[in-house]
């Protein structure tokens, strides 16, 4: 058990680790194509498709059965369903420049609003994404449990789509405050929100046994690709939309589900599928 949650820790570090890359890249651009950052949140949100549907949830009914293989998928998408209306929504309301002509105080004053709508906002985006880490730090101790191979295709499709979704919603909440104290806390609190995966794996270490059935896991699993396929459906691929335009996007999401699909063949051949903890 102990060299499962060694694994399965060093797995989602770099998948959470994977949001301070996202956060440099908004930091290191003065100003993000909106287009460009649509079309590679269409990419993750390829990634997380293909690994939800063609992985996780085929592996699921390949193994349990259709009937029961479905039960796990459906009762993750509710599951997220129901924990997606307490997940904040990150927005934040500009600052007009027209406070700027009262003088050196007011202008004060602005800097130090400006400042606290910043943090604030910051830390709504960094709840937001540390409780869509969670579930996917106990989706690779849950994969890391099953064997190697599976924990690495999660940790590797969870880090590729990281990237792509915290620059997205970093630069919605910072783009109007383009100052190094903005970005500079982006950046803190974007790392520390992916730190929320290697905590998902400590706790579901000790919420679910070693000796777990394999029914069990592989249902679980199931269950783990309908949470990954809400969130890409329910908030992902609306953005992509939003930002690339829907034929962009809609290129950018099977680019993503093909690199996903020769990421894990890949994986499997150079990996055992079984291989020991």
């Amino acid at each position: 058990m102990g060299s499962q949650v060694l694994v399965a820790l060093g797995l989602s570090l770099i998948g959470g680790l994977s949001t301070s890359i996202g956060a440099l890249f908004v930091i290191l651009n003065q100003a993000p194509s909106l287009k460009m950052l649509g079309i590679l949140q269409g990419f993750a949100a390829g990634l997380m498709l293909s690994i939800s549907f063609l992985d996780l949830a085929h592996n699921a009914i390949n193994s349990i059965g259709f009937l029961k293989g479905n039960l796990w998928f459906f009762a993750g998408v509710l599951f997220f369903a129901i924990v997606a209306n307490f997940i904040p929504e990150p927005t934040l309301a500009p600052v007009s420049d027209s406070t700027k002509k009262t003088g050196d105080e007011g202008g004060k004053d602005i800097m130090k609003k400006r400042r606290r709508q910043v943090l604030f906002s910051g830390i709504v985006t960094a709840v937001g994404i540390s409780l869509h880490n969670f579930p996917e730090g106990m989706a690779v101790f849950l994969g890391s449990m099953k064997g190697l191979r599976v924990g690495v295709n999660l940790a590797l499709a969870i880090a590729l789509h990281n990237i792509p979704e915290v620059c997205v919603l970093l630069f919605c909440n910072i783009s109007n405050f383009q100052t190094d104290f903005c970005k500079w806390q982006a950046f803190k609190l974007a790392t520390l929100s992916g730190l929320a995966e290697p905590l998902g794996v400590i706790i579901v270490a000790y919420l679910f046994p070693s000796t777990l059935s394999p029914e069990i896991l592989e249902g679980l699993l199931g269950a783990v690709g309908g949470v990954m396929a809400f969130l890409t459906l329910h908030e992902m691929l609306p953005l992509a939309f939003d930002y690339a335009g829907q034929k962009q996007a809609v290129k950018a999401v099977f680019f993503g589900m093909a690199f996903m699909s020769a990421s894990l063949y890949f994986l499997e051949i150079s990996l055992p599928e079984e291989m020991s903890l």
